[in-house]
């Protein structure tokens, strides 16, 4: 059987129920909405809560205005998150921004970030956790080791081989300094 087989109520009958719900509920829907928000907000408000009405068609009860506010209500306060949410990520892009102005000397500091950024490249994987366990995250290679997952006499071996190669990039490049950018904070 179709479900158009099953339902008992006519054709077009949701479509009259709709419509009814709509002609008698939508303004007073609208008043409470602009009791809680602006008037382009409220009519955002009357069209969600009616396309919630449509959707849920059969669990609207014989009283629908309560039913409606309440659907109106959870709108309202939908609206109220999103737009708190939506200050918060413009105020954190405005920060950000301001951040990301160049400074002056931003060449010269984009050219030595692009060689520090290619000589960790040439690590392997383990050498380039293993320096920036130290250099960046600012661990004692004690505490660096047991992040790696290897011994302390280990995690100083891979550290040494990180350091000589980027030394040996650094040569081979003729670049400034990368070194103490990449120096670690406490030696091992």
């Amino acid at each position: 059987m179709s479900p158009a087989q099953t339902d008992p109520s006519p054709p077009g009958a949701d479509a009259v129920r709709f419509t009814a719900l709509w002609e008698a509920y939508a303004g007073r829907v609208l008043a409470y909405a602009l009791r809680h928000t602006d008037h382009h907000l409220a009519q955002e408000v009357v069209s969600e809560t009616f396309l919630v009405a449509w959707r849920r068609l059969a669990d609207v009860p014989g009283d629908p205005l309560p039913w409606l506010l309440v659907v109106a209500r959870n709108t309202v306060r939908n609206q109220h998150r999103s737009g708190y949410r939506r200050g918060v990520l413009e105020h954190e892009i405005s920060r950000l921004h301001e951040l990301a102005v160049p400074a002056p000397g931003v060449d010269e500091v984009v050219a030595e970030r692009a060689d520090v950024l290619a000589a960790l490249a040439a690590l392997t994987g383990k050498e380039r956790e293993a320096l920036l366990l130290v250099a960046w995250d600012g661990l004692a290679p004690a505490d660096a080791a047991r992040v790696a997952g290897c011994s302390v006499p280990t995690f100083h071996v891979r550290l040494h081989r990180a350091r000589r190669r980027l030394r040996g990039h650094q040569s081979a490049t003729d670049a400034h300094d990368p070194l103490p950018v990449l120096s670690p904070r406490s030696a091992p």
